[in-house]
Formats: structure tokens, C-alpha cells, sequence
């Protein structure tokens, strides 16, 4: 019987521990926005794109002007070749609110402030309306909406964005019909749960939001929130994850998102494309 609460007595200790380091690391290190390198290696890139550079941003949500703006002056620090951006540019209450239109303008002004060789494409996410996002990005020039379609951004290297999954019908393959055969494919797609119910062949990498890593994980390894967030369990939750045809993916746990977050920092992904 002593023994028994003697374990139970330790096992207490160990949980507070634990909770502990999860609280202090939600009120610390998950409050910095992690400016996060990753490298493609891709035997099917063009020779003359070999350490090509793309910021990926996506879901600001509700961020600071403020902090947003200081993620633009990184950025331009850079040398960015091309700027994506994954959807969710604010939240769903403010983009029904039409009296309220200057948050999500005053996003996508700040992010077109980005300086890339190439411009600046983005999708629609769940917290987005398609046509108010699309009238928000247009005045800008660099700036540009892939709504289930794709464009050449350089000679062999083709971009395509579907729409949302779930309240839509995004398509793949609308998105990649303007791809050639020997391009180079990349997909921006903000829900990656749409890498495993459509068709992934012509594309070479999806890149994907959606998730925020998570919001609250145990040491960043397990998020019970993403059974309710992809159908897929914690497969899509961070990180490198394949479609169902095996092409790569890469889910960003976005650079806003709603508190807390818990071993799931705020990103900015810094892919560098190379040939091999």
C-alpha cells in the first residue's frame, strides 16, 4: 500500500512538471514567430531555378499590424524569389462584417509590401470569402489569387492554387490543366487533407496551412485537436507528410492563429528550392 502512494506521489510531481513546462513554453517560445528554413531537393527542377527562394506564410488571422509588418522588413531582408500565401488573412466574423473591411485590407496591404522577384500568390482559406479576398488583393499589382488555377511563374516552373476543401469543390486538377509535362509543379492548397482525396500526379510538392500545428500539442508530438481539424489524425499536423500518391507535402503551422499555443510556434517557412 506504501508503495502505491509512493508511485502516485511521483507521478503527481512528474504530471505538474510536465504542465508546467507546457505553460511556460506557451508563454515563452510560442509566442516568437519561428522564421523556419527547409529545404526541396527535386531532380525535376530547372537548372537555372537551383536555390530558388519562396517565403510561405499562412494563416495571419488575427495578428498585429505591428507584428505583421515587422514579418514584411524580415522578409525584405532576404531575397525572396516568390512570396505564397496559404489562406485565412483574418477571421471569419470580421470578413462577414462589411461595415469592418480595413483589417483585412490592411492585411493583404502589409503583406504586399513583400519584395520578391516573382510576386506574390495566394489561396483562399476556411476564414476567408473568395470574392472580398480577391477585390482586396487586386489593387496591387504583385499580388495575385489562385482560385482553382495556376500560371507560370518561370520557364518550367508552374504554380497552381485550388480553392478551399471542405465548403467548396477545389479542383487539382483545374488547378494544374496549364502545367506542361516537364514542369516543374507546385500546388498551394490551404487545407492538406485535399492531398489525399484527389489526384496528386503532375504535381512535385503541395504546400499547406490550415492545421496551426496542432495550437496545442504534448511537446510538440501529439495534438488531440487535430482529429477535429483533418481527417487524417496527426498526419497533416506539421511538417514534411505525403499525399496519397507519395508527392511531398509541407504544412506551415501558419503565423497567426488564435491562443494558446502550446509547442506549436508560429511560423514563417523559408523553403530554398534545388536541383539534383
Amino acid at each position: 500500500m506504501y508503495w502505491k502512494k509512493r508511485v502516485m506521489k511521483y507521478a503527481a510531481v512528474l504530471l505538474a512538471i510536465v504542465i508546467g513546462i507546457h505553460i511556460v513554453h506557451g508563454l515563452s517560445l510560442d509566442r516568437i514567430i519561428q522564421y523556419k528554413e527547409v529545404s526541396f531537393y527535386s531532380e525535376r527542377l530547372p537548372a537555372h531555378m537551383d536555390g530558388y527562394r519562396i517565403a510561405f506564410i499562412t494563416d495571419t488571422h488575427d495578428i498585429s499590424g505591428d507584428r505583421l509588418v515587422a514579418v514584411v522588413d524580415r522578409l525584405n531582408t532576404l531575397d525572396i524569389d516568390l512570396l505564397l500565401l496559404g489562406g485565412d488573412y483574418q477571421s471569419l466574423r470580421r470578413l462577414r462584417d462589411r461595415e469592418d473591411m480595413s483589417p483585412k485590407f490592411r492585411t493583404i496591404g502589409i503583406l504586399s509590401m513583400v519584395e520578391t522577384a516573382d510576386g506574390i500568390f495566394g489561396v483562399v482559406g476556411n476564414h476567408d470569402i473568395d470574392t472580398m479576398l480577391r477585390d482586396a488583393m487586386e489593387p496591387y499589382d504583385n499580388m495575385t489569387l489562385l482560385w482553382d488555377e495556376g500560371v507560370h511563374i518561370r520557364e518550367g516552373f508552374f504554380l497552381g492554387g485550388v480553392d478551399y476543401l471542405r465548403f467548396r469543390r477545389p479542383s487539382i486538377a483545374s488547378a494544374i490543366e496549364g502545367a506542361q509535362p516537364d514542369d516543374f509543379v507546385i500546388l498551394l492548397s490551404h487545407h492538406p487533407d485535399i492531398s489525399m482525396r484527389q489526384d496528386t500526379t503532375g504535381v512535385d510538392l503541395i504546400l499547406s496551412g490550415h492545421t496551426h500545428g496542432g495550437q496545442i500539442t504534448f511537446f510538440g508530438l501529439w495534438a488531440p485537436a487535430m482529429y477535429s481539424i483533418s481527417q487524417y489524425g496527426q498526419r497533416f499536423r506539421s511538417g514534411w507528410a505525403a499525399s496519397a500518391d507519395g508527392v511531398p507535402v509541407y504544412v506551415s503551422n501558419g503565423v497567426g492563429g488564435y491562443l494558446p499555443r502550446i509547442f506549436a510556434r508560429p511560423q514563417v517557412i523559408l523553403m530554398t528550392l534545388y536541383r539534383y
